[in-house]
């Protein structure tokens, strides 16, 4: 406990270094571009109408779910999907990035994945724009529901930031952790139903699994906003289990942070 007062006070301390560092953060990622940080919403733009076309067009295997255009449902998921996918990468190797924060500058080392996860969100809520004007565009017009959405950035961008702290120190400490982050990611794209509904996985012991899955009950939250019109309350169990796995994180980064984090400066 004492260590997470330690860590929300540097936070407090230093919250205007952390949006300046943010605003870096993302002119350091695009630098040297000509359209700047618009590649961070080109990329995954040009992703999303992969997928629409091999789905729409191509294979045509994306048939409506729950009488929902398949590509609305496929996009209610994935746009959060690209913070996630950045902020894991991204967090874990948030404090080797940025070394000389630690080594030459006396700058708490707790605050450095936050602004990295800052500077992800940011992008990624422009993406969220274009995903809104996408939905319009077919006709889905935004609900009173939309007022959740807030929400389910808070929360994404809570457990994912707590993710990046312990991530960003084990990752200081050894580039095998990291490269283990790197491999399992994309694995973890495919087994937490951003492509499929896995509420519907017939084997009852991995749909069970898979909702204590954070990517998986994140869009699983988007898509109860925009496509089935839920309100948060309405599934307990999803959301009991986000603030479980949530408390456990945040608890592993404060004890990796406590740990680690006089070693820190002398192996990186």
């Amino acid at each position: 406990m004492r260590t997470f007062i330690e860590i929300l006070k540097d936070h407090v301390t230093y919250g205007r270094q952390l949006i300046k560092l943010a605003k870096a953060d993302i002119i350091k990622t695009y630098r040297g571009a000509a359209l700047g940080w618009a590649w961070a919403v080109i990329r995954p733009a040009v992703t999303i109408f992969v997928f629409w076309f091999a789905f729409s067009i191509g294979i045509k295997k994306g048939a409506p779910v729950d009488g929902h255009p398949y590509f609305l449902w496929l996009i209610a998921g994935f746009t959060p999907w690209f913070y996630m996918r950045d902020t894991l990468n991204g967090g874990a190797a948030s404090i080797r990035r940025y070394k000389y924060l630690v080594k030459r500058i006396k700058y708490p080392v707790d605050t450095i994945p936050t602004f990295v996860s800052m500077s992800n969100l940011v992008t990624n809520l422009a993406l969220q724009c274009i995903m809104i004007a996408i939905y319009i565009g077919f006709g889905d017009y935004p609900t009173i529901y939309y007022l959740q959405l807030p929400f389910y950035i808070l929360i994404m961008f809570i457990f994912f930031t707590a993710w990046s702290l312990f991530a960003g120190v084990l990752s200081a400490m050894s580039k095998d952790f990291l490269n283990l982050v790197k491999a399992f990611v994309p694995a973890l794209f495919w087994l937490s139903g951003i492509l499929y509904d896995a509420t519907k996985i017939d084997y009852v012991w991995i749909k069970n699994i898979l909702m204590f899955n954070p990517v998986t009950l994140i869009a699983n939250g988007y898509r109860n906003t925009l496509i089935y019109h839920r309100w948060f309350w309405e599934t307990p169990t999803e959301l009991r289990n986000f603030a479980i796995v949530t408390v456990i994180m945040i608890i592993l980064a404060c004890w990796a942070y406590k740990k680690l984090r006089k070693e820190i400066p002398d192996v990186i």
